[in-house]
């Protein structure tokens, strides 16, 4: 770490005679003679309609330029894309998701490196962008801080966007009527905010606060409120405070850090694209990060947190009784984070929650160390001769810790539906859904509505599903994705064919084929690929990403 001067980049934009044009331009968007004197920070805003996860963050952005201004910095509002995970699911659309983390670094750092600016706040609200606001930081180490855009209020009755999607599969059942149906869809989503459990988006929220780089609490407060305004108005004075500091994100992005991202991440029971996300910002920050750290890590880490999609709590209900902050203190005290590592705060973590209270006694939303719901992680990546260089399931305990069933296979995730919904899928089975990998897809799309439609339909605890795509933060069941090499690069996926017995063991970290090696070389002898229609950027995409086990980068 060392301080260098906070108009490091401004200066070569606005100083000088020669700079004249440049500085006549930013008179016209509101500079004064005394702002070309000041830092320039970027507020990168994640803001659009098209989801209600980020349809409020407008104001956010406003509030962070507001504190970056009153702190000695002159700010600057630019916009990046974001796309909807929950509208687009189950759809072609939905291979464009996972290709928007990479358009939005890119997007970010390009506004960033062509306009001098001297420092960042990024705001998030959706999956996606969350970790792509992460990344850009990263590339760029310019002094910086992420926004949380915030959890969504609960619906009626306690619904969320996971409660429309199971009661689409009780529809196909038979238990849930037309009528029911519409008044799930009509109450479920109450306003602006990320999808309420502890899905993708509260889980990168999480994540990104114990890397350091958003200010306590970020993770934890709901997107309609003074709190989150405030939020958004302190990390824009902060990151004028960083600059005068020299601290800058690869300052705080060291491997503990990431080791901290991962423990708090399985103690809150959080999502399986965490393992994705933090595999990229590790790769973006330089620092070595791979499946192996999740399992050495996951061993000494308890599921606390008895939040959905398997467990019972919402964020919402997480946030009144103190967030994740204590959850983080109890797990400093105990030795499972690493308190020595830098914040955006300018303290140690381990200063950062020296006055945080504990839990109120009679919550019962996060369990006690001594009676956790899964004395390790829930995160169990797995190998064996159907995914070699490795896939993630999501195993809670719930659901079992091992499953032997016969395949039942799939070339992609609306045929899957279709025969679920239909009636086509019995108890006993192992559903493989393939050419949905980063390459495959192209996009990796998320299988939400599978893994749904198997809830709704009561097939939960008999049918598992195993794919080379990704799951949403909102699945639960005996679900193993990211298989890995997948399909599209000749991995194992792509040969099992239906009635093949496949075995899944979490407690030995296995996925097998029960089929011998011979016949596995003799099928993969005669593969060919299978490709699915693709437009120029998913074509590009898919020229570019490596495979999920890497973090499914570009």
């Amino acid at each position: 770490m060392s301080k260098k001067d906070p108009r490091e980049h401004s200066r070569a934009v606005v100083d000088g005679v020669t700079r004249a044009p440049s500085r006549a331009m930013l008179r016209a968007v509101g500079f004064t003679d005394a702002d070309f004197g000041k830092p320039q920070i970027g507020v990168a805003s994640t803001w659009s309609q098209v989801t209600p996860c980020n349809m409020h963050i407008d104001t956010l952005a406003k509030a962070a330029a507001a504190g970056a201004d009153e702190a000695g910095g002159k700010s600057l509002i630019f916009n990046t894309i974001t796309v909807s995970d929950g509208i687009s699911m189950c759809t072609a659309g939905m291979r464009y998701s996972l290709v928007s983390r990479e358009v939005i670094a890119d997007s970010i750092e390009t506004v960033v490196e062509a306009e001098g600016l001297d420092g960042l706040v990024a705001i998030g609200g959706c999956d996606k962008n969350m970790p792509a606001c992460v990344m850009a930081m990263a590339r760029m180490n310019r002094p910086a801080v992420f926004v949380y855009g915030g959890t969504i209020r609960p619906g009626a009755e306690r619904r969320d966007i996971i409660s429309v999607f199971e009661a689409v599969g009780g529809h196909a059942a038979g238990r849930v009527s037309d009528a029911q149906l519409l008044e799930v869809e009509r109450t479920a989503i109450p306003g602006p905010g990320s999808c309420g459990g502890m899905y993708t988006a509260n889980t990168m929220a999480s994540a990104i606060e114990a890397l350091g780089l958003s200010l306590p609490n970020s993770s934890a407060q709901e997107a309609v409120g003074d709190a989150k305004l405030a939020d958004a108005r302190r990390a824009g004075a902060a990151v004028c405070a960083l600059l005068e500091q020299g601290i800058r994100p690869r300052d705080i992005l060291c491997r503990e850090a990431f080791e901290n991202a991962i423990a708090v991440t399985v103690a809150l029971g959080g999502s399986t694209n965490a393992v994705l996300h933090l595999l990229a910002i590790a790769d973006a920050a330089g620092v070595p990060l791979e499946l192996a750290d999740f399992t050495r890590v996951g061993e000494k880490v308890p599921v606390l947190a008895d939040l959905k999609p398997s467990g019972r709590y919402l964020m919402s209900e997480l946030i009144a009784i103190g967030g994740i902050r204590p959850l983080m203190k109890t797990l400093l005290d105990e030795g499972l984070l690493h308190g020595g590592c830098l914040t955006v705060s300018g303290r140690t973590l381990a200063e950062d929650l020296a006055d945080v209270a504990p839990y109120p006694q009679d919550q019962t939303v996060v369990r006690p160390l001594s009676d956790p719901i899964k004395p390790e992680s829930h995160l169990v990546v797995l190998t064996g001769n159907l995914a070699p260089d490795g896939a993630v399931a999501k195993i809670t305990g719930k659901e079992g810790e091992s499953f032997r069933g016969t395949a039942k296979v799939y070339g992609s995730e609306e045929e899957a539906l279709a025969d679920i919904l239909g009636g086509g899928v019995a108890a006993g089975q192992v559903l493989v859904i393939r050419y949905e990998g980063p390459r495959g897809g192209p996009g990796m799309r998320e299988m939400l509505s599978p893994t749904s439609a198997i809830m709704g339909k009561g097939l939960g605890d008999s049918v598992a599903l195993i794919t080379d795509g990704r799951f949403s933060g909102g699945s639960h069941g005996f679900v193993v994705g990211h298989v890995a090499p997948e399909a599209a690069a000749g991995g194992p996926i792509a040969i099992v064919e239906d009635g093949d017995e496949i075995v899944i063991d979490a407690r030995r970290r296995e996925i097998n084929l029960l089929v011998d090696d011979e016949e596995i070389r003799r099928r993969l002898d005669s593969w060919e690929p299978d490709t699915h229609p693709a437009g120029a950027v998913l074509r590009k995409y898919a020229r570019l990403v490596s495979c999920a086990s890497r973090g499914a980068v570009t």
